[in-house]
């Protein structure tokens, strides 16, 4: 199952958020969900007018061109470029890439800055988040909104990106009531089992394109109070899938 399956077969009606939205690709799909209304963050503006322009007619689908945080105000959205090519699925408000590799440049571009706890959301049933190594922050702006919406969320958290994150952000959600998991060929396992020396062994540099295979970054997060009957859902659809 992957990421799209996840919040497929655990759908509820309510508020979708997908953060780090970038062209669409969860958002289109969260809109044609039956009773959905999909709240998209896409802060890099040349992804937000590719986002725009594919969602932006939809009545269920809200775009904003922000990044989320646990502060309000104003932050600086860095973008590694290749050899003269934006490499847009790294953009990051976490770092910056400069002195990583004399063929990566820099643009930077000061977005607006928002905490998801300030939109005051009541019905939100489902989070995928891709923020390039500010999954923390997000989170920690979030914390009032998942303890009173208690969202199943995927995230996905990246050694590479921010060392520790893979530590760091599910004793975060583990505080908050949440139980964490990552799949692997239908296989549902605790984060405690998780062998990030084995399988997230990847370069820092956007130039580097190598990775430890199976190279596995998607993480699930279940409210506890509901994770036993959600995991028995997911389980029954690997092996429906699968027959």
């Amino acid at each position: 199952m992957d990421e799209l399956g996840f919040h497929r077969t655990l759908y509820r009606p309510g508020t979708l958020l997908d953060v780090g939205a970038h062209d669409g690709a969860f958002t289109l799909p969260f809109a044609a969900l039956p009773g959905s209304r999909v709240l998209a963050f896409e802060p890099l503006p040349a992804a937000f007018a590719r986002l725009r322009a594919a969602a932006g007619g939809l009545p269920n689908v809200t775009l904003r061109p922000e990044a989320l945080g646990d502060a309000e105000g104003e932050i600086t959205l860095t973008l590694p470029v290749l050899e003269g090519v934006p490499q847009e699925q790294w953009a990051s408000t976490a770092k910056g890439y400069a002195g990583l590799d004399a063929r990566v440049t820099e643009q930077r571009h000061t977005v607006p800055l928002r905490r998801l706890d300030g939109l005051g959301l009541t019905e939100l049933t489902a989070v995928k988040l891709d923020a390039e190594g500010a999954e923390y922050e997000v989170l920690r702006g979030a914390r009032e909104t998942l303890l009173r919406c208690r969202p199943i969320l995927s995230i996905e958290i990246e050694e590479r990106h921010r060392p520790g994150s893979t530590w760091a952000v599910p004793a975060y959600l583990d505080a908050l009531g949440y139980d964490a998991f990552w799949e692997f060929w239908g296989d549902w396992r605790p984060m405690a089992s998780f062998d990030r020396a084995a399988m997230q062994r990847a370069s820092p540099n956007p130039a580097v394109f190598e990775a430890s295979d199976p190279y596995v970054f998607v993480f699930y997060f279940l409210p506890r109070e509901q994770a036993p009957a959600m995991l028995a859902v997911l389980r029954a659809a690997e092996a429906a899938a699968s027959a």
